[in-house]
């Protein structure tokens, strides 16, 4: 199997934990005063690492890319990238002129998450962090939140552009995946509509979530999904350029459809994918049931499995259902990756009649 190559937004998760009770926001911001925690969870974080380590769970060897700075921070993401595969962080970019990402993520019992994150590093990543030797080789290019990278969104999208070139001019497949942005912040206000229309003639596999969908696609509008809605959206996606589009519905499951060109899947042929049997799909996957102990990362993971799945020439069928079964498991693990079996495990599991809940949403029989 060739190396998927991951790039993209990548940063070290700092979570304090809390006392085992309940806590009040007014206790926890006021001026001047102290208050106890216990141990530090250090994780990685971003789609480099949450879509890049369940991809290498899974079996794939993985190839990732991002951009750091050259400072402690820095030196955390390598050694917890390396704490899951050997090598896995050679592909990391250090630029001791920018500091290294980070959140830190409040989380107390009883309280929503609050997060205080510095872009750091990878407002400065480019084109030039994306080395056509590093990924030379690979058979999937995937692109994760240029949402979260100021070059990435700034000028319509142009460097974003000319990073998925780069990958074209090698012969890679090409993936991209969002993360919603907040509509108060630039990325909020960037033209998105216009971002997309440059640069899906240059991505084969358009993997984002309904909410990125609607934001993106009709400004944020309120809005009740159904299947009536996501083929309008799909229908622009291929008219922009998109090959096919795998659509996050959070706990209402994935949603793919693919292009009724023949000609704009062949890509999925150079991966060993039957593009017959590709062309012209439109299939839901409800998701799994699981005891959930976290949802960080969960869509990531879903990415994961699908590019998985057509990297190894399955149908579309078995790769949504493969990108649901995913997402579930890294729900059974309070960190991001580590309940990600090998793939031959997870299909298993499936065959073995593992149950699937019904979606909350009505969406039209498929």
């Amino acid at each position: 199997m060739k190396p998927i190559a991951v790039a993209g937004h990548v940063c070290l998760d700092i979570i304090p934990s809390f006392a085992a009770r309940s806590w009040d926001i007014g206790e926890l911001m006021v001026p001047g005063k102290l208050i106890d925690v216990g141990k530090a969870l250090l994780s990685t974080g971003g789609a480099v690492s949450n879509t890049g380590l369940a991809l290498h769970r899974l079996g794939a060897p993985v190839r990732l890319v991002g951009k750091t700075g050259d400072d402690l921070f820095a030196d955390s993401i390598a050694s917890l990238f390396e704490s899951q595969g050997v090598g896995l962080s050679q592909g990391l970019v250090r630029n001791a002129s920018v500091p290294t990402s980070y959140t830190v993520v409040i989380n107390p019992p009883g309280i929503d998450r609050i997060f205080f994150h510095c872009p750091g590093a990878n407002d400065a990543f480019g084109p030039e962090d994306v080395s056509p030797e590093e990924i030379q080789g690979c058979s999937i290019f995937h692109f994760g939140y240029p949402t979260l990278m100021k070059r990435m969104f700034e000028g319509e999208g142009a460097e974003l552009e000319t990073v998925l070139k780069i990958a074209k001019t090698q012969r890679l497949a090409t993936s991209l995946d969002m993360s919603l942005p907040d509509p108060a912040s630039p990325a909020g206000k960037a033209p998105w509509r216009k971002i997309l229309e440059r640069c899906l003639p240059y991505v084969d596999m358009y993997v984002p979530s309904i909410e990125e969908v609607i934001s993106m696609l009709y400004s944020g509008s309120p809005f009740s999904y159904d299947r009536a809605l996501l083929r309008q959206a799909t229908d622009e996606l291929f008219g922009m350029g998109a090959g096919l589009a795998m659509i996050k519905l959070g706990t209402n499951g994935v949603y793919l459809r693919t292009s009724s060109s023949h000609s704009r899947l062949e890509f999925l042929g150079s991966l060993g994918c039957n593009v017959d049997a590709w062309t012209d799909q439109e299939i839901f996957a409800p998701i799994f049931e699981v005891e959930v102990a976290g949802t960080t990362g969960c869509g990531d993971s879903a990415i994961a499995g699908f590019l998985m799945s057509a990297a190894n020439g399955l149908s579309p069928n078995e790769a949504l259902e493969i990108a649901a079964a995913t997402g579930a498991c890294r729900a059974e693990s309070p960190d991001a990756v580590s309940g990600i079996p090998k793939l031959d495990l997870l299909r298993k599991r499936i065959a073995h009649g593992w149950k699937t809940m019904q979606p909350n949403t009505i969406i039209q029989s498929f």
